[in-house]
């Protein structure tokens, strides 16, 4: 099925996913039918005291980011306004990481049909 025209649509509704990583790959957003979904910011943050952590995230096998190192107690911005991006008709964005729970994600998303 053919990607809807952005510019013709008439529901714009914004959302924040917020998750703990695991070291399993989990699926954080897939496009449904005739929407896109414009990835504002995702933003990992290390809650461990001690220990660094790393992050994946890809969509459909391509990586956004690959074993980005997220040190003990820090964040890091994967994607920005200025940087986003936009999943089309059933994509899908998948994480893991290296170390379970170590790290946590927020997603801000805008949902468009």
């Amino acid at each position: 099925m053919a990607n809807p025209n952005i510019a013709g649509l008439t529901y714009i509704y914004g959302h924040t996913l917020t998750m703990a990583v695991t070291t399993s790959w989990v699926t954080m957003l897939t496009t449904s039918s005739n929407q896109i979904n414009r990835i504002n910011s995702i933003i990992v943050s290390n809650v461990d005291g001690t220990n660094d952590a790393d992050i994946n995230i890809q969509i459909e096998g391509y990586y956004i980011a690959r074993s980005i190192t997220v040190p003990a107690t820090s964040s890091l911005v994967v994607v920005s306004k200025d940087t986003g991006l936009y999943l089309t008709e059933s994509q899908s964005m998948q994480c893991y990481a290296s170390a379970n729970s170590d790290l946590q994600l927020i997603m801000a998303y805008e949902q468009i049909y």
